[in-house]
């Protein structure tokens, strides 16, 4: 089905995207699973084409685009080449960055987001920690007001970036007393003095994205780190929850596309009681509603860019979109896995590390049982 939500300019940035990745990511995504990381010459490299800064204002350094759809173009590459590429792109450019942009001081925004554009400053964002999940109200890492200063105390772990990050947007408590109205955002430098990080942690999949555990311990920061208002962090992160979800579906649905086109090929290729295993009925068939099924997720979500372009998008559609597209993406791999035979559970074959790169995606970004939890509430359930 054709598709409508791009016009000539988004063609024209997609190609871009395209001719960067194919030159200078694909043919080193083994190293980069290897090192568990990205390298900083990939950012540098994005950020020199202006990948980086697509939501940051052209007199700080970014392309002040004001069009999430170029957003969508970026994010569908990625995923295409890696799911982990999409991740760690998105947390640094479409999750971290706006909160700078949208709530950060001027002395901020021009100290920190020129080089968040250049990619030289690499953002993480603070909010999960070991013992709370999806359950931002329940924050335990702390600051505490000592005369000019916070002190900060506490942990955080599951970090995309954390290994490497520059700059961490960090959630933390400054008001026990209010629940969730009693949370600030703070924004923590790498060389603070008792900020440290654990190893990267070693996961099912997506091993190209380096994740961490950060530590603070005594943290001391001025006023100067306070992003946003002091107690209003947690009002802040649900304003920004639905861009988020939205980014996840964006790569979900391409990630699951591209897998299914090369095993398109492969079912044409691979022959079996002499013919092409695409050709027997069930299949044949299967591949017809993995292919529809694939289409119909992509038209809802791009439904969903277009409305978050137009400042449509209500968190209740970001949470539906997010799971659904996760759903999808996960029961398509799966059945792609299973076509491709003994070879789709061999690591040499990329529909078998997919298949475990997308797997998190039903986890991360709120998982899609709290997911549903919000749409049943607010079905009145």
């Amino acid at each position: 089905m054709e598709r409508t939500l791009y016009d000539d300019d988004h063609q024209s940035f997609r190609e871009t995207c395209e001719s960067f990745l194919a030159k200078k990511v694909a043919p080193n995504i083994e190293q980069y699973i290897d090192d568990m990381s990205l390298p900083r010459e990939f950012w540098l490299q994005a950020g020199e084409l202006g990948l980086l800064g697509l939501e940051i204002p052209e007199e700080l350094g970014g392309a002040g685009a004001q069009d999430f759809r170029f957003n969508a173009v970026w994010a569908e590459e990625l995923s295409k080449v890696s799911a982990a590429l999409g991740s760690c792109v998105g947390i640094h450019s479409d999750i971290t960055a706006p909160y700078l942009v949208d709530l950060g001081t001027q002395e901020q925004k021009e100290r920190w987001l020129p080089k968040v554009a250049t990619g030289e400053t690499l953002l993480a964002i603070g909010m999960t920690e070991p013992g709370g999940g999806s359950d931002l109200a329940a924050l335990k890492t702390t600051a505490v007001r000592d005369g000019d200063e916070w002190v900060i105390n506490g942990s955080k772990t599951f970090i995309t970036n954390g290994f490497s990050a520059d700059l961490v947007v960090t959630a933390v408590r400054t008001s026990p007393e209010k629940g969730a109205k009693g949370i600030t955002l703070f924004g923590l430098e790498a060389d603070d003095e008792g900020f440290s990080r654990g190893r990267k942690l070693d996961k099912v999949g997506q091993s190209e994205s380096d994740t961490a555990e950060l530590f603070f311990d005594a943290v001391r920061v001025g006023d100067d780190r306070v992003i946003g208002e002091v107690d209003r962090g947690f009002i802040y992160m649900m304003e920004r929850l639905p861009q988020e979800r939205l980014s996840c579906a964006v790569s979900n649905v391409a990630h699951a596309k591209q897998i299914l086109a090369e095993t398109i090929q492969y079912a044409k290729d691979r022959k079996a009681f002499g013919q092409s295993i695409g050709s027997f009925q069930w299949n044949k068939f299967l591949i017809a509603e993995l292919v529809t099924s694939i289409e119909a997720a992509e038209s809802y979500v791009d439904a969903a860019v277009a409305a978050h372009a137009e400042g449509r998008l209500t968190a209740i559609d970001a949470a539906k979109v997010k799971w659904w597209s996760s759903d999808v993406q996960n029961r398509v791999i799966d059945h792609c896995v299973q076509i491709h035979g003994g070879y789709g559970y061999m690591n040499e074959y990329r529909v078998a590390r997919a298949w475990r790169d997308a797997r998190v995606s039903r986890i991360w970004a709120g998982s899609n049982e709290i997911m549903k939890e919000l749409i049943g509430r607010d079905l009145g359930l």
